[in-house]
């Protein structure tokens, strides 16, 4: 009888301790939302940024720095997040992002933010991976389905936002302010993290692999120069590019060879072992540089094929970003549903295929309802193997190898969306070169911009026939990219076929037993902060 009686004192608990994590993964997605925005809100600053500063021949740089300096921080702050808890080291790397992002508003010279928007990129790598991880060990992966998908709508918000946001604090303030909004949104974040997440201790003493970040961030950034460079800045036969080329060979060659010997590397290659690992990595690396790699040419193709002003193909881009986030949510929900993940990829993988082949047999008369179409089902391919591999991954981890796992998957996929953009660049840049000559000769009256598209005064200013006769070449310019993919995608669509579920468990064995789906935060108290 005591012990029914006690039962109901014990309800009222439970909404508290909900709210209560609710609250700290809200908080946690407003990071991620930072981190993802940066990327892109910058763009619509930039003109005004080079008119305070100037370095217009630098611009670029701007945004690629960033992007270069998260890509290389992601699987060091995994590693680091495993060595001494998650929660110090997301705090640390939300610091070094608010500083960053102060200096960035401060800049006198766009070498100065140029500097300083690295610093801030290896802030936002550690920002992302730490939230993932951080998921990872709050939950097993079926409960974490959901916060996973969360993190979808994060990102289909920041992409939709960045450019619309950069652009209404620039006009109303100062392209200052593109960096100087990023300071009271972290202090709440740091506030709330600081006081409600609560995470495992780590006593262990660690042993840092320094020469296995030193080795992977050269790797990282070769890599990211070498298919920025190639083909654009400088010929792919030029000394500079294949220096490029043989350092990122040698230091990732060498990478590996301290990974094996590292008492705490910082890419366990045990994690090679298993099978799920390997396919998840290849996966990712596939999804990047088909999912992501494909994107500016399917804006291309919507401005030059389809001949949709850049408002047009803008709302274009962001239904088929729309379907990318629903789909990636509706993923990671079924997933928490069922505990199944491995039909997730394969699904996506078919619907690229597919995707590939209706783009190659499109053109300019294919209506612009059915390229909208074709559009949004890219979208929902991206969609479905985004959080799905997230997800398949953490089910491979250990709990002291969560974030590392994370990083490197991570990693596959923006080292794939770097190699894939460029890939891609090669495949259009010759066979377009070829069609113009063929179809324009010397006709001056069609101007290529550097970037390979078209400036949209002098699109205006054609003649229809020779609308339609561009709009020809740039179709026939792109189908090697779609018949490229194709066996891409097919690769990824084996591959998944050989994905296996992870046995169902709602919690990792290193968690409390007490900790369900019903009272997911009861035990919070009882742990000890890191």
């Amino acid at each position: 009888m005591a012990s029914r009686s006690s039962a109901p004192a014990a309800v009222p608990t439970a909404p508290p301790a909900s709210r209560k994590t609710n609250a700290v993964v809200l908080t946690l997605m407003a990071a991620v939302f930072l981190a993802l925005l940066d990327s892109q809100i910058i763009a619509t600053a930039l003109p005004r940024v080079v008119g305070d500063l100037g370095g217009l021949d630098q611009f670029a740089w701007a945004t690629t720095g960033y992007l270069i300096g998260g890509s290389a921080a992601l699987p060091v702050y995994g590693k680091l997040g495993d060595l001494f808890g998650r929660k110090r080291i997301f705090v640390g790397s939300l610091v070094v992002f608010l500083l960053a992002s102060a200096a960035c508003g401060l800049a006198q010279t766009m070498e100065q933010l140029i500097a300083f928007r690295v610093v801030q990129g290896i802030g936002s790598g550690g920002l992302f991976i730490c939230v993932l991880a951080i998921i990872g060990e709050m939950f097993g992966y079926r409960e974490g389905a959901r916060y996973y998908g969360w993190i979808s709508i994060t990102f289909g918000a920041a992409s939709i936002a960045g450019p619309t946001i950069g652009g209404i604090l620039t006009e109303l303030a100062s392209w200052r302010w593109v960096f100087f909004v990023n300071l009271p949104i972290g202090a709440v974040v740091l506030f709330v993290v600081v006081m409600m997440l609560d995470l495992p201790a780590r006593p262990q003493k660690a042993r840092i692999d320094y020469a296995g970040v030193v080795l992977l961030t050269v790797a990282i950034v070769a890599l990211n120069l070498f298919a920025g460079w190639g083909g654009v800045k400088y010929a792919w036969t030029s000394p500079a590019i294949l220096a490029l080329a043989a350092g990122t060979a040698l230091a990732i060659t060498l990478f590996i060879l301290v990974q094996r010997r590292a008492a705490d590397p910082v890419i366990p290659l045990r994690l090679f072992a298993n099978s799920s690992f390997s396919i998840i990595m290849v996966l990712n690396f596939i999804g990047g540089f088909v999912g992501l790699g494909l994107l500016n040419y399917l804006v291309l193709w919507l401005q030059t094929v389809t001949s949709l002003d850049v408002q047009k193909s803008g709302y274009v881009l962001t239904a088929m970003m729309l379907a990318v986030v629903v789909s990636s949510w509706v993923s990671a929900k079924a997933i928490g549903s069922t505990g199944s993940y491995r039909w997730h990829p394969t699904l996506s993988m078919a619907l690229f295929a597919v995707t590939a082949v209706l783009f190659i047999s499109a053109g300019p008369s294919t209506s612009v309802a059915l390229t909208i179409g074709y559009m949004v089902m890219f979208g929902v391919a991206a969609g479905l193997n985004m959080q799905a591999l997230s997800i398949a991954a953490r089910s491979t981890a250990s709990m002291q190898d969560i974030g590392a796992v994370q990083g490197t998957a991570t990693l596959m996929r923006q080292l794939g969306t770097a190699l894939g953009v460029s890939f891609f660049a090669a495949l259009m840049a010759s066979r377009l070169a070829t069609g113009l000559q063929e179809r324009f000769g010397g006709d001056s009256a069609v101007h290529i911009d550097k970037d390979g598209s078209l400036s949209p005064e002098v699109l205006g200013q054609l003649s229809a026939p020779a609308r339609l006769e561009l709009a020809t070449v740039y179709a026939d310019s792109l189908r090697p990219v779609f018949v490229a993919m194709i066996p891409l995608v097919l690769i990824g669509l084996l591959a998944a076929f050989f994905l296996k579920d992870a046995k169902p468990a709602e919690r990792p064995a290193q968690d409390a037993p007490g900790e369900s789906p019903a009272d997911e935060t009861s035990a919070s108290g009882a742990r000890a902060e890191s």
